[in-house]
This record gives C-alpha cells, sequence and structure tokens, in this order.
C-alpha cells in the first residue's frame, strides 16, 4: 500500500511540475502540455563572450581575444587567468538568476563562446576534437539555478568555431586566422560541439531550445561584407542543415532556432525548412516599433507555418522597449532582451559600476604613454571584477518597470516613497512612459536611413527615460540633476502628503544665463503661481527660490513640476508647511 502511495505522489507531482519541453506547435511554441508560451528572456551577454562596447574597450579593443591581450600586457598571463577566473565566476550565479526570474523574466539566453568547451582548431592535434570540461559546468550550474526557478535556458552559440561573421566583437573573430565559413576543420568543430551539447541535455526540460549560431554576417556572393544583400547563403543553410542532422541524431527533444545571415534577419535561400521542432529567430535594433517592422517575419510565419521569436534586442530607451515589447506580444512573439551586465549601462537591468583606476587603464589602452604597474593594473582588474557581483551591481528599476509592467499599463507609479512634507528630488519622478510619468521632446532613439544615433537621454546617467539626466555636485543632492530642460517638459511625481494645507516649496537649480519658469499642477486641477528663476552665473552654482501657496490634499497626490520655459538644471523640490488652507 504505502509503494502505491508513492507511486500517485509520484505521478501528481510530475503532472504538477512536469511541464514538458518547449516545442512547435503550428505557428505557436508550445509547452509539453500545449500551452501556448510567450518566452520572456534576458541575454547573458559579456559572461562568457566579452564585447568590447560593454567594457567600454570599443573601438581600440572589441573582440574579445584583443581585450585580452590588453589584459595580459599589464597583469601577464597568470594575472589575466586569475582575472578571468573572477570575472566568470561573478559575473553570473545563483544570485542573479535568482533576482531575473523575481523581476518576471521566464527564460534565459545564455551566449556561449565556443573555447570554453573545446579549443580553437590550432591547438587540436591530427584534426582530433577534444573537450574542456569549463564551458560545460557553467552550462550545468546555470541549467540547475534556472530549473531551480522555473525558467527556461536557451543554449545560443554567440561566437562560433573562427568566428561566423565580419562584425569581429560579436563571435570574437581574429581575420589572422580562417573563419568559420573558410574552414572546414572550424564547421566539423561546430557540429561535434553542438552534438555533444545535445546529447548530454536531451533529457533535460528546463533547456528551453537551441540557437545554433548567432547572428552570422558574412558575405558568400554579394557585396555587402555582413551578408545583408546575399540571395542565396547556401553554406549557412548547410551548415544548419547538419548541425540539426547531428543534434537530432542524439536529440528529438528540443526546439531548434535557426538565424539568417545579415545579423540574424536575412532569410534569402534558407527555406525550404528542413526540421519539424524549429522556429525562426530575428533581432531588433533601433528601428520604428510598427507592424511593417516585422512584417517579413509576420509573413515567414504564415507561409511555412512556424514559430518566430525575437531572439536579440534592446540598447535603446525604456519607450522604445515598452513599445517594441507591445508589438511583438500582440503578435505572439516571445523576446530575448540584451544584455544583462555592461559597465555604467542605463539601458540595461543592472550596472556594473566603472571605478576611476579603470579609466587610466583605458586611457593606457587606447593611447599609450606611461605603463601602469603590474600591481596596480591587477588590483584595478580584479576590483572590476568584485563590481559584477549581482550584490555589487546596480539594478535598474526603470528598466524592468518599462520591459513588463508598462507593457501591460499607461498607470504609473512612485519610483520611490515621497513624503510631504519632505524634500524630492529631481530625478526621482514617477515610472512610466512618455507623456504620463514625464513629458520629454527627445525619449527614444531610431537609426532607420540614415545611421545616426539620436540620443534620448543626453546625460546617459541614472534612468534610461527621455528625461535627460547629469551627475551633481550640489549640496543636498542625491548626486543626479535634470537638465537640458526644454519650454513645455515635465515631471510627475507621487507623493503621500501629511496634512490638507498650503505648503512653500524650496526649487533648488542653476543656470548659467537663462531665466527659467515652472508652477505645480495637481491631479485634481489645481495649479500653482508660476515662478521665476533667475539665472545663476553657472551650471555649478546653485540657488533657492520659494514657491509660495502650493495647496495640497492630504494623501496620495500626483504633482506635475510644469517647465514653461527650460535652459535650467533641477536639483530638488522641498516642501515644508506653511498657513492652513481657508476654506470659505
Amino acid at each position: 500500500m504505502k509503494k502505491i502511495i508513492i507511486i500517485v505522489q509520484l505521478l501528481v507531482s510530475i503532472a504538477t511540475f512536469g511541464q514538458g519541453f518547449l516545442h512547435r506547435d503550428g505557428q505557436k511554441i508550445v509547452d509539453g502540455n500545449g500551452k501556448n508560451i510567450i518566452l520572456r528572456g534576458l541575454g547573458l551577454g559579456g559572461w562568457m563572450v566579452q564585447e568590447g562596447y560593454m567594457m567600454q574597450t570599443q573601438p581600440f579593443a572589441s573582440p574579445q581575444y584583443v581585450i585580452k591581450q590588453k589584459i595580459q600586457d599589464v597583469v601577464g598571463e597568470q594575472g589575466t587567468k586569475e582575472f578571468y577566473a573572477a570575472y566568470k565566476a561573478n559575473g553570473i550565479t545563483k544570485r542573479d538568476i535568482d533576482s531575473l526570474a523575481k523581476w518576471g523574466f521566464n527564460s534565459i539566453r545564455l551566449p556561449m563562446h565556443y573555447n570554453l568547451y573545446t579549443p580553437a582548431i590550432e591547438q587540436e592535434k591530427n584534426g582530433e576534437i577534444t573537450w574542456i570540461e569549463e564551458g560545460f559546468a557553467m552550462t550545468d550550474n546555470l541549467v540547475k539555478w534556472c530549473a531551480e526557478n522555473k525558467i527556461y535556458l536557451i543554449l545560443d552559440l554567440h561566437a562560433a568555431p573562427g568566428g561566423q561573421g565580419n562584425d569581429a566583437a560579436i563571435s570574437d573573430y581574429d581575420t589572422t586566422k580562417p573563419s568559420l565559413w573558410q574552414s572546414e576543420a572550424n564547421q566539423k568543430k561546430m557540429i561535434a560541439l553542438w552534438k555533444k551539447l545535445a546529447s548530454r541535455y536531451r533529457d533535460n526540460q528546463w533547456i528551453g531550445a537551441y540557437d545554433i549560431i548567432n547572428e552570422p554576417n558574412w558575405n558568400f556572393t554579394g557585396t555587402n561584407k555582413n551578408g545583408c544583400d546575399e540571395n542565396s547563403n547556401g553554406p549557412l543553410r548547410d551548415l544548419m542543415v547538419q548541425v540539426t542532422k547531428a543534434i537530432r541524431e542524439v536529440d528529438t527533444n528540443h526546439l531548434i532556432f535557426i538565424e539568417g545571415n545579415c545579423w540574424g534577419n536575412n532569410y534569402n535561400g534558407i527555406f525550404p525548412l528542413w526540421d519539424e521542432n524549429m522556429a525562426l529567430s530575428f533581432h531588433k535594433y533601433w528601428n520604428y516599433n510598427t507592424t511593417a517592422s516585422i512584417q517579413k517575419i509576420l509573413d515567414y510565419r504564415q507561409q511555412y507555418n512556424v514559430p518566430i521569436w525575437l531572439g536579440e534586442s534592446g540598447e535603446n530607451s525604456n519607450v522604445w522597449f515598452k513599445d517594441a515589447l507591445t508589438l511583438v506580444e500582440n503578435n505572439n512573439i516571445g523576446w530575448a532582451f540584451w544584455p544583462m551586465k555592461k559597465i555604467e549601462n542605463i539601458a540595461g537591468v543592472t550596472s556594473v559600476t566603472k571605478i576611476p583606476e579603470y579609466d587610466v587603464l583605458l586611457k593606457y589602452w587606447k593611447d599609450g604613454g606611461q605603463k601602469p604597474s603590474a600591481d596596480f593594473a591587477k588590483k584595478t582588474l580584479m576590483k572590476m571584477a568584485d563590481n559584477y557581483k549581482m550584490e555589487n551591481v546596480t539594478v535598474k528599476p526603470d528598466v524592468i518597470d518599462a520591459m513588463f509592467r508598462q507593457v501591460q499599463t499607461n498607470d504609473t507609479k512612485p519610483y520611490k516613497k515621497h513624503a510631504i512634507p519632505g524634500k524630492i528630488a529631481a530625478t526621482q519622478y514617477d515610472l512610466g512612459t512618455n507623456e504620463h510619468a514625464y513629458s520629454d521632446k527627445d525619449f527614444i532613439n531610431y537609426r532607420v536611413e540614415t545611421g545616426n544615433f539620436d540620443q534620448w537621454n543626453k546625460g546617459n546617467t541614472m534612468r534610461n527615460d527621455g528625461v535627460d539626466i547629469l551627475p551633481c555636485k550640489d549640496a543636498g543632492s542625491n548626486g543626479y540633476q535634470v537638465s537640458f530642460i526644454e519650454d513645455g517638459e515635465w515631471l510627475q511625481f507621487t507623493t503621500q502628503v501629511a496634512k490638507q494645507k498650503a505648503y512653500k516649496v524650496a526649487i533648488r537649480y542653476s543656470s548659467e544665463n537663462s531665466e527659467g519658469k515652472l508652477h505645480l499642477e495637481t491631479e485634481n486641477g489645481k495649479k500653482s503661481e508660476t515662478i521665476t528663476l533667475p539665472a545663476t552665473g553657472g551650471n555649478d552654482k546653485f540657488k533657492t527660490v520659494v514657491l509660495s501657496g502650493v495647496e495640497l490634499n492630504s494623501g496620495t497626490s500626483k504633482i506635475k513640476v510644469v517647465f514653461e520655459k527650460g535652459g535650467f538644471n533641477l536639483n530638488y523640490l522641498d516642501f515644508s508647511e506653511t498657513k492652513k488652507i481657508n476654506k470659505k
């Protein structure tokens, strides 16, 4: 009887928690129970494959192998090994995955560097393929942490043997060696690696899919070096077919994602598809968030009866994030944003703090000059590696809010608790999108026709909204100020007002030579007088003016600070009690 009870309990457990393998069901991705799944994921960019722009070493050291050379130059071979050991150990831990799950992510995309799993072909003997345990151990740990949080892990070969694209930083492509496309040995190694991974993880249901080659960008027959004008893409298709065949020899369970040329988006010549459990990945950066921007991939879904997935996106403003994710989710498309950790980053879910000593190394690597001592360089690099720990990064609540809550609603919520009486930092305006939590005239970045970037946050610090923020050294600040204020812009603050009273507001600001004007408005239609902010004689010379007679009701109050005339910097507003409201 006891044995029967145990079997029943086991079956109940499987029914409750056995979500099954993600797989294709027509044009949908579903779990083992047939439930439609919208993947909401984050790419762990920078952990296994460093890219120069994340390390602030671009353009003088963009691919990882060049970054590593720069590091070895200042700390030697042993110091380099110690740095990378700490960097990888700190870069992603269980605490990171716990955090991602708590924030709302249900999947993770792992950008893998092949050289953590198998040596470069130049290091192999007699054409053999050998294995390195480090990458597999890192992946084992990661999938374990994902399983504990009930989120899917998508394996992404980000740096294939030899490098799969002319955009060298992405795949760590060394132009002095044969690329993936110029070497049969590299292709064989890639196929063998995928077979090895598939054999290892074939029974693991928390492995969501295999993304078999990231952003190939190579001209096989065309003139565009990144493969954007390719019409056949024969070598790419042939290799993906061979990889799929190798995977299916050992694993018939897992979904396979494929990517086109031209950073994943050129599917000319890739069809017809060759596997029943497959989906198309596309990447989306900086373009408009209209149906037209994804129409081609939508057409592929319909024409070939196959699921589609936004495998990589990000690096823009919160408004762009909200619009992009609203667009794809409304079209039943899952997504994986990019990246997890980057130095001094406002557009990601976290930011790694840069220490001043690191700037010394960056300057030397870029310009030469006096070489920093090995001791100085090692201490600096090890401190930077320590800053990659989850407990040491700065979490960006505005970015997380834009990716999840703002996709569902235009409602605003407090950035932090604001009590009146009390001081409110200008940069701590409400969480929400443009024209709801704030109004700013440059709030999104498109790079469509001209190829130019429009800066959505001129200060590029603290927050990723349209509001322009700079560091602030004025006494009493939170370290930041709102700057580049234009006429007609505004900020909203959700506050908790202690008493129904008339308050006076001390406004702390600076302005080199422009006269500013502002007033306050409440959601019940009350509007304060307009106050003039005379020029202070310098952007770092702050003064205080007092706006009196601001009537507020007790309880929750949403207050707008409306900039009638811009051209100044705003540090904070300090509310204090004056007289009682005359209720006649």
